[in-house]
């Protein structure tokens, strides 16, 4: 039976970097007490990456990362609602019961989560709409060239311009991306709260621990990149540690949570109960 979430938004401690030491240290363990969990909800990121790289690699056609635009922010929020609610039975010694974590899952479908799916969705869309624009400003007048088998283009003066606005404008929409998400997906599945007062709580709770809110991003954006060089097959490993460390990071930073800096190990009598 799915719990009954507490009403409004927790008030938010300052950041420190232990918290983020001890998150991915519950992280760690949580993956490892469940290990099957995690790896079902990885699939659906591995899986349509897999599908969709071949796709576009077979055709040339690169149109089809609209698709990745659109697909990964409609499951990405859903599969980290899956691995939060593990952390979270986990934390409350509750049972791992496959239907009920789906049904919690689902369940968000009718709450807030789908409001917060539609706005990353319209970011990724503006952001591919600018990076079109960029390219067009700055290598519209070039000679017509090959782009996917010659990259001479990107080393002239034009397009080494276009590469640094590219990056600049890209690196502001991932930081938006990531201020507003962070905390307001662990938010909405512990609490009953409109998805804006969440994303509101979550930009403040960067804006206002800047330098360890920033050094967790930038981590996270390094080891989500990593783990999808060998065909996606590290975010098998990298996803469900960071869905449950970000669960623990919420955790440990919303006023009304127990202090988990001191559960060092967790009840390791309970592990055995939790294998998939």
């Amino acid at each position: 039976m799915p719990q009954t979430p507490k009403q409004g938004a927790p008030d938010m401690r300052e950041v420190s970097f232990d918290m983020l030491k001890t998150a991915l240290r519950l992280g760690w363990q949580d993956m490892k007490r469940a290990p099957g969990f995690g790896f079902v909800f990885s699939s659906a990121y591995v899986l349509l990456g897999l599908i969709l790289g071949a796709i576009t690699y077979s055709t040339g056609k690169s149109y089809w990362l609209i698709f990745a635009a659109v697909g990964f922010p409609m499951i990405g929020p859903f599969a980290a609602v899956g691995l939060y609610e593990i952390s979270r039975r986990l934390e409350q010694g509750r049972a791992m019961d496959l239907y009920q974590i789906f049904g919690v899952v689902l369940l968000q479908s009718k709450r807030q989560l789908p409001s917060i799916c539609v706005i990353v969705i319209m970011v990724f869309l503006f952001w591919f709409f600018l990076a079109h624009m960029i390219f067009a400003l700055f290598m519209g007048l070039s000679t017509m060239t090959n782009v996917s088998s010659s990259f001479d283009v990107y080393l002239t003066g034009n397009g080494l311009t276009m590469l640094l606005v590219g990056t600049i404008v890209g690196g502001v929409f991932s930081l938006l991306l990531f201020a507003i998400t962070v905390m307001s997906l662990p938010l909405l599945l512990d609490r009953e709260v409109d998805f804006v007062t969440a994303m509101i709580v979550s930009f403040q709770t960067v804006t206002q621990n800047p330098v360890p809110m920033l050094t967790w991003g930038a981590f996270v954006g390094a080891v989500t990149l990593l783990a999808m060089v060998p065909a996606f097959l590290g975010l098998y490993l990298v996803l469900p540690l960071l869905g449950h460390a970000t669960w623990h990071l919420y955790r440990q930073i919303s006023y009304d949570a127990p202090d988990e800096a001191e559960d060092e190990t967790g009840d390791e009598a309970d592990d055995e109960a939790v294998q998939v």
